[in-house]
């Protein structure tokens, strides 16, 4: 049976750190996921993971149940990811090394770009789109991004997001809406 998130909370202070571990294991999918489509970078998504889920295991004696657990580990989360992203811009700079370096091992065949089929093409278009979608997403401002990233990739409720964001859910509309139309912009050429 399958305790809730209140009871492994309630066992976690009282000192069962298997308690957290079942906590981590329930959601880590969630926030790594989350990071990594906020960031677009696997190592600045793991940073982001662990710095979550230090923040948790440092603040659950203060969690008061007022929200549900999950939506106060998204709240952190998505500040962590908002934190992040300001670091990032202050400390940004640019690579003098090519990003499309290949081995001689790894440089596709010729053959093997040649040969496709229609389910290849339309596996690769899904990918050109997609990438399209996360290049055009960098036009967004950090809150913007955070707010379209939640509601659209996953999936979340504009309650649920005013709640994570510590905000009115008239300013997640606004949010959204400014983000919706930065993407019409960025993406016309697709539609």
């Amino acid at each position: 049976m399958s305790l809730n998130d209140t009871k492994l909370i309630q066992m976690f202070l009282k000192g069962d750190q298997n308690a957290f571990e079942e906590l981590v294991h329930r959601y880590d999918k969630r926030v790594l996921a989350l990071a990594l489509k906020f960031t677009r970078d696997k190592d600045e998504a793991k940073d982001i993971y662990q710095e979550v889920f230090i923040r948790v295991y440092k603040g659950l004696k203060n969690f008061e149940s007022r929200s549900q657990f999950s939506t106060w580990l998204y709240r952190i989360t998505t500040n962590v990811c908002l934190t992040q992203q300001s670091r990032k811009k202050k400390y940004q700079h640019i690579s003098i090394y090519d990003s499309q370096n290949y081995d001689d091992d790894e440089t596709p065949g010729v053959e093997a770009m040649l040969k496709s089929d229609s389910r290849t093409n339309s596996r690769v278009e899904g990918r050109e789109i997609k990438e399209r979608v996360e290049v055009a997403m960098e036009v967004l401002s950090k809150q913007e991004k955070i707010v379209f990233t939640l509601r659209h990739l996953e999936e979340f409720k504009l309650k649920e997001i005013a709640n994570m964001m510590e905000c009115a859910e008239g300013t997640v509309k606004k949010y959204l809406f400014n983000a919706t139309q930065k993407m019409r912009v960025a993406l016309s050429d697709l539609y």
